[in-house]
């Protein structure tokens, strides 16, 4: 039993939207979907899988703006961010002005606290709380297989922004720290926007990380 990924690049913003889906029971969570609905089902009836449900890794306009949208076309629940982002879900409208993304307020079913776990098919997540790019940012982390997708946290060679409304760079470079640096080197991990890298790899070469 395993997970496995899919990644459509969505919104003028480029994003990784994800889809994440249990070998076994091809039951599937797709992770932030930020628009281009239409991209993300086609994706879905390509890949063969069942949604099951939608992840937020927190609540910016290119990772939730249809989020509402493709909750109602597969009758599914949204689960996360952590409620601290609930301002930028509810004005997800007013952001999609500014980017020229259309978007639906987002109410999400269930809302993700530090330590929390989240079920997709048989597969168990596990949920870390990392803010800094906003306050309730967080990533999911599946072990067997050390992957993670980490929307905005980290990237290639970077770090979340955090000049947008709510960010904090020390409390986002404590998050990386104390969540993301402390996995193991072989951990795999797929960012919000950009290629995938390894936690290594960022270890020892991302500038941003250098004496954390």
């Amino acid at each position: 039993m395993g997970i496995k990924l899919a990644v459509v690049t969505v919104t003028p913003l480029q994003q990784n939207c994800s889809i994440l889906w249990c070998e076994e029971t091809l039951q599937a969570a797709i992770i932030d979907p930020g628009g281009d609905a239409h991209l993300i089902e086609q994706a879905v009836d390509q890949v063969g899988v069942s949604v099951e449900k939608i992840l937020l890794t927190h609540g910016h306009i290119d990772h939730a703006a249809a989020a509402t949208q493709i909750s109602q076309r597969y009758e599914v629940d949204i689960e996360g961010p952590e409620k601290a982002d609930e301002s930028f879900l509810q004005s997800l409208p007013e952001q999609g002005k500014k980017w020229g993304i259309p978007a639906l307020p987002v109410n999400p079913t269930r809302w993700l606290s530090h330590g929390d776990k989240v079920n997709v098919g048989n597969l168990e997540l596990d949920v870390k709380h990392c803010p800094g790019h906003t306050p309730g940012h967080v990533v999911f982390l599946y072990h067997p297989q050390k992957i993670a997708v980490v929307g905005d946290v980290i990237f290639q060679g970077s770090i979340g922004r955090t000049d947008l409304p709510l960010g904090d760079h020390d409390q986002l470079l404590t998050s990386i720290r104390d969540q993301i640096l402390t996995l193991d080197d072989d951990w795999g991990f797929l960012p919000g926007h950009g290629p995938t890298s390894t936690i290594g790899q960022e270890r020892n070469s991302n500038p941003f990380l250098q004496g954390l």
